[in-house]
């Protein structure tokens, strides 16, 4: 699969997929052209890379997590301590926009009080 279609599949740009390849987090064969060639199982690890991302992993924190899947089966205990300690950070960062979301939403409360207590006040005048 060609970096253009493997883009198209996993939803990834063809400039992160080249970065993250620059940064070892995916390690892609060449062909007699030295052009990329991915294959269908790096399909879910792109996938499962953007995740990490999106829940806010940091980028070293991914590079070493990548090492250690290459690696292989001898390193999954350090694999789920990662990710362990990065569900940690999630259920963190969950429990402080659950704090600021409420906190909106008193907010949103406290001006649509307001605006009644004003629209009254003018049907009284």
């Amino acid at each position: 699969m060609t970096i253009g279609e493997f883009s198209r599949e996993t939803g990834v740009s063809a400039s992160a997929l080249r970065y993250y390849e620059d940064k070892g987090l995916i390690h892609v064969n060449r062909d007699y052209g030295n052009r990329r060639i991915y294959s269908s199982e790096d399909i879910e690890w792109v996938k499962f890379l953007q995740r990490l991302k999106n829940t806010g992993m940091s980028l070293k924190n991914m590079k070493i997590y990548s090492d250690l899947r290459y690696e292989g089966d001898s390193t999954i205990a350090k694999r789920l301590a990662l990710l362990e300690k990065h569900q940690q950070y999630v259920d963190d960062q969950k429990a402080l926009w659950d704090e600021y979301a409420d906190n909106l939403a008193q907010k949103i409360e406290w001006y649509r009080r307001h605006l009644e207590r004003q629209e009254s006040r003018n049907k009284c005048e």
